[in-house]
């Protein structure tokens, strides 16, 4: 396996993009990061593993870079990160929170710990990111976007996803008012909330259960991670130069 930091050494081609993925070693972090490789991105990726892919595609691509970063402790971020990955003489475009963990249950038997380490990853990372990833584009003078992936589950709630839900509530709250309190700046946040998707957190799901998950949107199909990861990209592009604080839904029309 690679080690857990790969080329820390400043690229010297600051004409290409500087993007933050986290959660890229698998599902949709992967197919984030390669729509980015695609369009010729200087990718950070953070993560607790690195798959056999993920593995693969660093030795493959020189502009992809790793740091396993456990996101359950984020009071470690700015050390781990923004001080020994991504310092600011890397200039950061652009923020992609897609890490996530899911902790599925019904009220009733909710265990405190478990929702607490949820918290940390799903939203208190993101907002420690967030304090020096803004910081870096100030610092560099960069008209910055900030994309955090959501869920459906936020807007239609599924039976035991109560508190996951609501991790991804506080995420697009808390994204929305950023995007008020730095538009002046120039920088930019915006959720993607994707519908159902065939991941690693769906797996124990039976047949029957996918069945009916699908038969509540209007396509009768899963939602395609490719075209959520190609939203994420357009998002942080020139294209949405026009776009902050905004819920972007890729769900196959569940809503």
């Amino acid at each position: 396996m690679c080690s857990s930091v790969k080329r820390l050494t400043k690229p010297k081609d600051y004409k290409m993009k500087n993007v933050l993925i986290t959660g890229a070693s698998k599902g949709l972090g992967l197919e984030i990061v390669k729509e980015f490789l695609r369009h010729k991105w200087q990718i950070y990726c953070i993560s607790r593993t690195v798959t056999e892919e993920l593995e693969k595609m660093l030795i493959d691509h020189s502009t992809l870079h790793h740091k396993k970063v456990d996101l359950q402790d984020p009071t470690s971020l700015q050390k781990e990160i923004f001080q020994t990955f991504i310092p600011n003489s890397i200039p950061l475009d652009a923020i992609v929170h897609n890490a996530a963990i899911a902790y599925d249950d019904i009220i009733t038997n909710v265990k405190y710990k478990k929702v607490e380490a949820m918290y940390g990853v799903n939203v208190f990372s993101p907002m420690m990111i967030n304090k020096y990833g803004i910081r870096n584009m100030l610092f560099n003078r960069r008209l910055g976007n900030i994309v955090s992936v959501s869920s459906i589950s936020t807007t239609t709630g599924y039976k035991g996803l109560s508190m996951y839900a609501s991790t991804k509530g506080a995420l697009e709250a808390h994204s929305k008012n950023l995007a008020r309190e730095w538009g002046p700046k120039g920088i930019k946040f915006n959720c993607v909330v994707p519908g159902f998707m065939e991941t690693s957190m769906s797996q124990k799901l039976t047949s029957e259960q996918k069945s009916r998950i699908y038969n509540r949107t209007s396509l009768k199909k899963p939602t395609s991670m490719k075209s959520v990861a190609e939203t994420i990209f357009f998002l942080c592009s020139d294209g949405a130069a026009s776009i902050t604080g905004q819920n972007f839904y890729v769900d196959c029309g569940t809503v």
